[in-house]
């Protein structure tokens, strides 16, 4: 039976990797603020009423990291209320809903990976716009699915691979910091996993997706450099150094290792992310492609 689905965040590089990795059957209602801003409860009522969508995933955000420490209510506006408008939407018309939230809802004190029932303690304001999001998601719709990720990147839209390639295709050294750990994460490979999550309508509550493996910021650009010479992407390899964290200030403070325990997500969606490095080669070879 195929399924009416709304995707928020359509122009987004999650919302478009969403778009292209869609099971057949599946209805999509692809909306870019511009068809539909969901930050106004009323047009989001207005807009269930009309479309009756069976599945909501919620891949629209404010993700500006260091904008949101001097815009706080901008966070808010989208990451907080407009997932509790979409919550409260799919209440009230019996429909399942998954909202991608991220790794800045803990503090980075850890030094294993985080569960998804770990204690939350967000550092800066997009953090906690992230996490008010999830609790008002969960409050209003308890049979929601919440899937954190992190360090997200495609061939769509600015993201850290993208900017390190042009970086790197202009200077012939560069530094980047060493002492924030996380994983990356293939927007097409979280976009496979949410499809699968999809498919098992019993799934519900807080969960981990990033690809396997674990790196810090100068390990992902040392991968992308090299990865990058060898697909012809890089005229020569550049020489990278890695620095701390206090060496590169910037208005928000990261996670010093914001690492996310998968093994729950894999084994209810019977798949295991693959290797970051598998999936930035992949992203890389497309890129060139393109």
């Amino acid at each position: 039976m195929s399924q009416k689905i709304l995707i928020t965040g359509a122009a987004g590089q999650l919302g478009r990797e969403l778009q292209r990795t869609a099971p057949a059957g599946a209805e999509l209602l692809a909306a870019t603020r511009e068809r539909l801003d969901i930050t106004d409860a009323d047009q989001v009522r207005a807009f269930f009423s009309a479309q009756s969508p069976d599945v909501v995933i919620n891949a629209a955000a404010y993700t500006a990291v260091d904008k949101a420490e001097s815009e706080p209510a901008q966070a808010m506006a989208v990451n907080r209320d407009a997932a509790a408008n979409l919550a409260r939407a799919c209440a009230q018309s019996g429909t399942r809903m998954l909202h991608v939230s991220t790794d800045f809802v803990f503090d980075g004190k850890a030094c294993t990976p985080y569960a998804p029932d770990a204690a939350t303690s967000p550092l800066g304001e997009y953090g906690r716009s992230k996490l008010a999001g999830e609790v008002a998601v969960t409050g209003a719709l308890p049979g929601a699915l919440v899937m954190r990720t992190a360090w997200v990147y495609s061939v769509f839209g600015g993201n850290f691979v993208k900017t390190m390639l042009r970086l790197m295709a202009d200077r012939e050294e560069l530094s980047v910091v060493a002492d924030q750990v996380g994983t990356p994460t293939w927007a097409r490979g979280l976009a496979s996993a949410l499809w699968q999550a999809v498919a098992r309508p019993d799934l519900e509550g807080v969960h981990h997706w990033t690809d396997a493996g674990v790196c810090s910021w100068y390990d992902f650009a040392v991968a992308i450099a090299e990865e990058g010479v060898e697909l012809n992407l890089l005229q020569r390899m550049p020489v990278v150094h890695p620095i701390p964290g206090s060496a590169y200030p910037t208005p928000a403070k990261r996670p010093a290792y914001s690492v996310l325990d998968k093994d729950n997500t894999w084994q209810a969606l019977a798949t295991e992310g693959l290797h970051w490095r598998v999936q930035l080669r992949a992203m890389l070879q497309e890129l060139k492609e393109l």
